[in-house]
């Protein structure tokens, strides 16, 4: 009789907590190090011009698109792989034993009488 139950193999499971974590601050980080990059753009390039307003406005936003991202958790992170299913053929188990009717022993506890 073949095995119904389905194992999932490791490749399906999620991201442990620990990485997923890791890998939300570095993507925290990532995006607040272009904001202080797209501040520092804004008055340092010079002449003043229509860029001014987009690091401006990039620096203005990206807080707010770095904390969505990094609260969004794994949802965003999609799982391509599947599981693979084995079906293999079970192995003969060993025959059935059967009782042999050896009677009943009784035991009893206490002091014997004499």
């Amino acid at each position: 009789m073949k095995n119904a139950r389905r194992v999932p193999a490791v490749t399906s499971l999620p991201q442990s907590p620990g990485d997923e974590s890791d890998h939300r601050v570095r993507r925290y980080a990532l995006t607040m190090t272009i904001r202080i990059v797209c501040f520092g753009l804004m008055f340092f390039v010079q002449p003043f011009g229509w860029y001014t307003w987009v690091f401006a406005l990039a620096a203005a936003v990206l807080p707010y698109i770095a904390v969505v991202f990094a609260n969004a958790g794994s949802d965003s992170t999609e799982t391509s792989a599947e599981s693979p299913l084995q079906e293999l053929d079970a192995a003969p188990g060993p025959p059935p034993v059967q009782e042999a009717n050896l009677g009943v022993f009784t035991i009893r506890e206490g002091r014997a009488e004499q």
